[in-house]
């Protein structure tokens, strides 16, 4: 590689660092607008929490337990006390290449939204502490070890000995579907069996901000060509083509998702729009090095329709995932994943053929064999580590700061300061007085409306 090749690259990634730093006020946004109007900034506490702790974390020894020579080597955990610290990251490559400072720091925002993720399947009942205290085990103890077997690749040299799934298995998983998506969505699966349900489930409060939602997704939907077309490591080819992909899926999984909910409510909502955005990106986040343009809209659009039919399964089965992180990463993750082993293109960067292209089973049987490996490992984890905190500091708000709302009751703090007419001047008005004020002065002029 010459030194202009590298700077190139570089300056690629650190573009792609900064478009993922953007999905985490993103992510907040999304999130925040979907929730009740009294637990919007509890929502955008949890993922920039999330934030904190995890990045701190990973500074300590996450990057060594992630990218670091696995322990042993056979390919379960990097050695967290190899960059411990990470000021072995301060010296620049002595051979012409991407900083492992910017290496770092963009794995770091992968580990920051995997964590941040789940947070949206627990929404209006989670203490916060009890979030964090999770944030910070689950990221040590599951996310750093499935990020190893993920995203650790074996060194040309032998000197560098990586994780299981990328390296002795040989699955494919170009940008996060088996490390954020399914380990996102499964956690939140075992954290919400735990947590129980809202007590107003299944009629919670409608998303009090929808704009705020619509403008989240699209704040998340830039960030994601960072995330995958970053995931190239270099400025060529495959990052165009990944990005290609990831736009192609985009636009089918919308569409996927809006004749779907229009064939069984009748209506195609911009919160639906919203969600067949992002189930799509989740299904062609491993998927978007591996297919053509054809097969990222055939993935796009599956994720849309059918993440679409499995968010309204938690009702059915009685699981409270409050803004639906099961139905959509979960299902969009393992969707995304295993038609690799189908639709994988030989002409497209990964190489590899998959059974509709030639390549018989090969692929396929690996794809399932990662999925299956993530779903059980992270499932059973997240079950001890929920349970365990909830016989320690309890997981739960109590029953009267669920009605109230978390904005107040644990951060002090209202989304929306109103004054209505007749308060006192200067005055702030909690959100539920605001609420029932503005509905009591709207039914008092329908009333004068039809007396005149």
């Amino acid at each position: 590689m010459t030194e202009a090749i590298a700077a190139a690259d570089t300056a690629w990634i650190l573009a792609a660092f900064a478009a993922v730093s953007l999905m985490v006020p993103g992510l907040a946004m999304f999130y925040g607008g979907m929730v009740g109007i009294k637990n919007t900034l509890n929502m955008a506490m949890m993922t920039f929490g999330a934030f904190a702790v995890v990045g701190v974390l990973w500074i300590l020894f996450g990057y060594s337990a992630v990218l670091g020579n696995s322990l042993g080597g056979i390919g379960l955990l990097g050695d967290p006390f190899e960059y411990f610290g990470s000021s072995d990251l301060l010296t620049a490559p002595t051979e012409p290449g991407l900083p492992p400072a910017l290496v770092s720091g963009f794995q770091l925002l992968f580990a920051v939204i995997t964590v941040a993720l789940i947070s949206g399947a627990v929404a209006d009942r989670m203490k916060f502490g009890a979030w964090m205290l999770f944030a910070g085990i689950w990221a040590t103890i599951v996310y750093f070890p499935v990020a190893h077997w993920v995203f650790a690749f074996d060194s040309e040299d032998g000197s560098l000995v990586g994780g299981w799934i990328a390296n002795t298995l040989g699955a494919i998983d170009f940008a996060g579907g088996t490390a954020v998506h399914i380990n996102a969505g499964v956690a939140a699966l075992a954290l919400v069996l735990v947590l129980g349900k809202r007590g107003l489930f299944p009629n919670p409060p409608r998303p009090h901000n929808l704009p705020l939602t619509v403008l989240g997704s699209g704040m998340l939907f830039f960030g994601w060509f960072g995330f995958n077309g970053g995931s190239a490591l270099a400025a060529g080819n495959s990052a165009s083509v990944v990005i290609l992909n990831t736009v192609a899926a985009a636009a089918a999984g919308i569409c996927g998702w809006l004749i779907v909910e229009k064939l069984r409510a009748g209506h195609a909502t911009s919160l639906g729009a919203s969600s067949g955005l992002i189930a799509a990106l989740v299904g062609i986040t491993p998927a978007c090095g591996a297919v053509s343009p054809i097969g990222a809209l055939i993935i796009g659009a599956a994720a849309g329709s059918v993440c679409c039919l499995a968010v309204s399964l938690k009702f059915r089965f009685g699981v409270d995932d409050s803004l639906d992180v099961v139905g959509i990463h979960l299902v969009g993750g393992i969707l995304g994943t295993v038609l690799i082993g189908l639709l994988a293109d030989p002409a497209a960067p990964n190489g590899v053929a998959g059974l509709f292209y030639g390549g018989g089973l090969d692929v396929l049987w690996r794809q399932v064999v990662a999925v299956l490996a993530v779903l059980a490992f992270t499932f059973v984890v997240t079950l001890v580590i929920a349970k365990l905190i909830d016989m320690t500091l309890g997981l739960r708000v109590p029953a009267e700061s669920e009605l109230e709302g978390l904005d107040v009751s644990v951060h002090g703090e209202m989304a929306y300061v109103l004054e209505l007419a007749g308060a006192e001047a200067g005055k702030p008005v909690r959100p539920d007085e605001a609420v029932a004020a503005a509905e009591s002065l709207t039914a008092d002029a329908a009333r004068a409306h039809a007396n005149d």
